[in-house]
């Protein structure tokens, strides 16, 4: 391996420890982060065989993992009893939040959206608390999912790498 080969691998590796790291923060999109690194060390490098197999794998488990922990935050706050209106609410104010005040804003704007409109459907704050903490512990496992194929992904690409 020469210099610029190991200078690109630590550039990318780079990228997708960012992308890994932001996976912390709930809304962050670093399973999007860690693929573009792998795009663009596919588009450097070149996509024969068997990068472009290994590319299509990170890139399903890119999107399934984008997927799942909507669905997994969603689930959990529905089986507390929120609606599926409140679960969609309190995503679109997740997204929102993280605009205004990145980094914690995501999860308070999911937070306070899912606690307000579960108020007003129940008109009872205990129920509206119960749906809120659904909604949380979900949140805490999505991160746990996404942190998780984040790390498979970067395992790929390392073995992309050797190969």
């Amino acid at each position: 391996m020469n210099l610029s080969e190991s200078i690109l691998n630590i550039v990318i590796l780079l990228t997708m420890l960012v992308g890994l790291l932001g996976l912390l923060i709930p809304i962050f999109p670093g399973l999007v982060i860690i693929w573009i690194g792998a795009l663009a060390y596919g588009l450097i490098t070149g996509f024969e065989f068997p990068a472009w197999l290994l590319f299509s794998i990170l890139t399903v488990i890119m999107i399934a993992g984008s997927l799942l922990d909507n669905f997994v935050m969603g689930k959990q706050a529905h089986k507390q009893g929120a609606s599926w209106l409140s679960i969609v609410l309190a995503i679109l104010f997740g997204i929102i939040g993280t605009f205004i005040i990145p980094i914690i804003g995501g999860f308070l704007g999911a937070i306070l959206a899912m606690f307000i409109a579960e108020w007003i459907r129940r008109k009872n704050w205990r129920d509206a608390i119960n749906a809120t903490t659904g909604l949380a512990v979900g949140c805490g496992w999505a991160v746990v999912l996404r942190f998780g194929l984040g790390v498979v992904m970067i395992v790929l690409w390392g073995v992309w790498v050797l190969l």
